[in-house]
């Protein structure tokens, strides 16, 4: 590659030569230099070429022209500048409707704002040109790159500046990090950005970039980059340190989970922030909100909860909205220049690896030191429920803002909330003097109506739940928890078909939600009609009672008072706590 020195001087020869020489002299001239810069450089022709034309601006072939000429003894031609004859016209002025057609190629593979001054099309100049000429026009791929240039087409990148849906807190959020780490650096409490960069493949595999080597001898690496199982891949995970533009990566040989990246803090605590802040007694870590230091990751906050035990340190976590990780300071302060490192250079061993990001440095003053982590972090490492309630209670304090973002881990658990009160016994079943006097009043002979439909009733259900799981059962039944007996199936669609009671009153007198009798009660029926149990129509419904009690004194029976209570779950009452920082409920 010539030097941009030697450029920048032909160029400005050239711009101050180029109004005195007609189109002849100029291209001798350019051959001129071109022979000159090859002879001095001792490379061949051809580079001299491709640099003259770089540096005039002009087509290789002019300048290859002129050397040409030169080199063949060219003879003086005085009053004309070029040879007799004319030169070629341009396409579009040899063949009538070539620009038309060109248009109408392009309109349909037309990308970009139609209100913008640049556009561009996703076909290439070769394929422009076959499909000219499929139309019957000859267009060769300079010309026709030359016209579309002309029509306000350009060779366009993509540009990676699109976001995906925004959270409408996010800049909020972006404030709150800001601030929070401006008031730690201030107070000389450290603050530090973390992530894991991207896994990378151990063994002869081609990285991006380029490197200076002797000529013709490039680094031969592999032509696939399938994944080798021998070598494995590493898993870098980053700590940097913002005020003190310190880096610290932990290279693991196992998997990115959310022990490995609380272990990579505790090795750059132990190793260079215990050091560099001495009388530290908090530590600001910013992060994404997905990954192994995930703001929904159980495992990351338990991790955290043993690391601030074990170094005494008060941890304040702030993640990083959804969708918005780039903004994180250590993806370009830290890993955009270990990238850079990695060029063009394969990583054989993680202790390669290891020693390009001890190498990496900046002009603005980044170092970086780096350890091995051969450990093994296992995946599906969980949490119980149980450890995550005695966290929240006892050692998360969630702040105001965005509690599910911003959190923060005490060394020391709060003291335990007051025990709640334990519920109240659940009722051990219906009054069975109760439910004698309702099967009384409704006229059922319960023990023979039981012996018809036991057997039924059984065989019934045991379809019911067939056909629900659709397999067999593969289990007996789990003992325990109170349900609706035989008998109190019986005497409730005996006392709703007979006497009119509604499910209402017969849960209210015997426990149970009206919805949980009824279906039983549905089932039932067919089974009990052989039994003379059948719905009749009655002019009034019993469904108070008061109602109740007169039936029951006019038919000369005693019901005994019922105090039952609906037999529902009992769940424990909601902790009203405050931690501090958190808004109160």
């Amino acid at each position: 590659m010539a030097d941009s020195a030697v450029v920048a001087g032909l160029a400005g020869k050239f711009a101050e030569l180029r109004p005195h020489l007609d189109e002849r002299g100029w291209r001798l001239y350019l051959g001129s230099e071109a022979r000159a810069y090859a002879a001095g450089a001792g490379c061949g022709l051809a580079a001299g070429v491709g640099v003259v034309a770089g540096a005039a601006g002009v087509s290789r072939a002019t300048v290859m022209a002129g050397a040409e000429e030169l080199a063949a003894g060219a003879e003086p031609m005085p009053g004309r500048a070029r040879r007799p004859g004319a030169g070629r016209p341009k396409a579009e002025d040899a063949q009538p409707g070539l620009t038309a057609a060109l248009r109408g190629l392009l309109e349909g593979a037309t990308r970009g704002d139609p209100m913008c001054e640049i556009t561009w099309c996703s076909l290439s100049l070769r394929e422009v040109a076959r499909r000219l000429a499929a139309l019957g026009y000859r267009c060769g791929k300079d010309a026709a790159a030359r016209m579309m240039r002309e029509e306000g087409y350009s060779l366009q990148g993509m540009s990676r500046v699109l976001e995906g849906r925004q959270h409408p807190d996010r800049d909020a959020q972006f404030g709150h990090i800001n601030d929070m780490i401006a008031a730690f650096t201030a107070a000389g409490e450290p603050a530090v950005s973390v992530d894991g960069k991207k896994k990378e493949q151990l063994g002869p595999f081609a990285r991006a970039g380029r490197s200076w080597r002797p000529q013709g001898e490039p680094v031969k690496v592999r032509d696939h980059d399938f994944p080798d199982p021998e070598r494995g891949k590493i898993t870098p995970y980053g700590v940097y340190d913002i005020a003190a533009n310190r880096g610290f990566v932990s290279v693991g040989t196992s998997r990115d989970t959310a022990a490995f990246a609380v272990h990579a803090l505790r090795l750059w605590w132990q190793r260079e922030g215990s050091l560099r802040y001495p009388h530290a007694t908090r530590l600001l870590v910013t992060c994404d909100a997905g990954g192994s230091n995930g703001h929904r990751c159980r495992l990351w906050k338990h991790e955290l909860a043993v690391l601030s035990a074990e170094t005494g340190l008060e941890i304040t976590v702030l993640h990083f909205p959804p969708g918005t990780s780039k903004w994180n300071k250590i993806e370009h302060r830290l890993f955009c220049h270990i990238t850079r490192s990695w060029r063009a250079r394969p990583l054989m061993t993680a202790e390669d690896a290891v020693a390009g990001i001890a190498a990496t440095t900046t002009s603005q003053g980044l170092k970086c030191t780096a350890a091995l982590d051969g450990a093994a972090y296992p995946e599906g490492t969980e949490v119980s429920g149980q450890r995550m309630t005695y966290l929240e209670e006892r050692i998360l304090d969630r702040q105001d803002m965005h509690g599910e973002w911003n959190y923060t881990v005490r060394p020391a658990p709060r003291p335990a909330p007051d025990p709640a009160p334990e519920p109240d016994p659940a009722p051990a079943g219906p009054d069975p003097a109760l439910l004698a006097g309702l099967a009384a009043l409704a006229g059922l002979d319960l023990p023979a109506v039981r012996d018809a439909v036991t057997v039924p009733w059984h065989a019934a259900r045991e379809q019911r739940l067939h056909l629900a799981r659709g397999r067999p059962r593969t289990r007996d039944g789990m003992p325990g928890g109170f349900k609706l007996t035989l008998d109190a199936i019986i005497t409730i669609t005996a006392c709703h078909h007979r006497l009119g009671m509604t499910y209402q009153l017969l849960g209210d007198l015997l426990g149970f939600d009206h919805s949980s009798i009824s279906r039983p009660a549905a089932w039932i029926t067919p089974l009990l009609e052989p039994c003379g149990i059948t719905r009749q129509v009655r002019r009034g419904r019993i469904a108070t009672p008061a109602q109740l009690r007169d039936y029951a004194a006019a038919a000369g029976i005693t019901l005994p008072d019922s105090q039952a209570r609906r037999h529902t779950r009992q769940t424990r009452p909601q902790q009203t706590t405050t931690r501090p920082g958190s808004p109160t409920k």
